[in-house]
């Protein structure tokens, strides 16, 4: 019971910080089409950003202003990037961003350096919150998942009881007649641009301390936010919140198992050495098999639902 109440937790919080990741390309995507590849880099630049404000005036100030440094370059990116090449297609849109993600990291790299930063869990936040079965669950996983649960609340508030949520809305299906109407709608696809970029860095800022910040964060997690999104379906903010819990419950049970085939047959006296046919995929356990889980069951959803699990669009 310690086991799988520990393991729900730690998933839990895992797949609403995917979550908060993925829901910022999910709404990207869904209002202007555009498949982000630096997507997982504004997630990376959140979390270095946190790390030089807090290091000066805090961790608090650094949550609420690294994501909005990291909107103000997704605006720009959007105004004088993607606003220009989107006449010449998605591939231009594709081959934009995905260059744009080499940049960021090589800005880092020139930055930062190549190591890891000393980016911790601020005093505040470091301790026990409640105790299972003797194991401590941290002040700083209840936190994550209190931003998560916030964020998700302002974002469907905001998307569906605000004016400027049905304006996002109304010019993602109708823009000809929304700009008709007196408003702006590429300044609405910057904004909603920028607020997606936002979301990504906010991501960054309570995620990199809880894991690791470094040059590489944005590839380790950028696959998985695909992943996510995929599953999902693109543009499905309800899917991509479902397959985040999916997916962070998946892993995190998945880790801590050392079942493999082979140790089903072992009750019957059935054994399989490591020479023989196909040896090593009957004893390979769960746990080392978890990194490939998430691609596994996005193949499979694929096969079976192409458009994902609440998809409006094909993917």
């Amino acid at each position: 019971m310690e086991f799988f109440l520990i393991s729900l937790l730690n998933g839990v919080t895992y797949g609403l910080l995917l979550f908060m990741l993925s829901s910022g390309l999910t709404l990207i995507f869904s209002m202007m089409g555009v498949l982000n590849f630096a997507h997982a880099s504004f997630y990376m630049l959140g979390a270095y950003f946190a790390f030089q404000i807090s290091g000066h005036i805090g961790f608090w100030p650094a949550l609420v202003l690294a994501p909005l440094g990291v909107a103000v370059i997704g605006m720009a990116v959007e105004r004088y990037g993607l606003r220009t090449v989107h006449k010449h297609g998605h591939v231009a849109e594709l081959l934009f961003t995905f260059g744009l993600a080499y940049l960021i990291e090589e800005a880092v790299h020139l930055i930062w350096g190549r190591a890891p930063v000393n980016y911790g869990v601020p005093k505040d936040l470091d301790g026990t919150l409640f105790m299972i079965y003797g194991t401590a669950f941290p002040i700083y996983r209840g936190f994550m998942m209190l931003v998560s649960v916030l964020m998700l609340v302002a974002l469907y508030v905001v998307l569906t009881r605000t004016r400027i949520g049905l304006v996002i809305q109304a010019a993602l299906t109708h823009p000809e007649t929304v700009e008709a109407l007196g408003h702006n709608v590429p300044r609405v696809f910057m904004l909603v641009f920028g607020g997606g970029a936002a979301l990504a860095g906010l991501a960054g800022v309570i995620g990199g301390n809880a894991f690791v910040t470094s040059p590489g964060m944005a590839l380790h997690v950028g696959a998985i936010v695909f992943v996510v999104v995929v599953i999902g379906g693109m543009g499905s903010l309800a899917g991509a919140f479902i397959a985040s819990l999916l997916i962070g419950l998946l892993q995190t049970f998945s880790v801590a198992l050392d079942w493999s085939l082979g140790g089903l047959f072992k009750p019957m006296g059935i054994s399989f050495a490591a020479d023989s046919f196909l040896g090593e995929l009957w004893n390979l356990t769960l746990a080392s098999a978890a990194p490939v889980l998430p691609y596994l069951l996005m193949v499979l959803v694929l096969l079976f639902r192409p458009r994902g699990l609440l998809g409006t669009r094909d993917t």
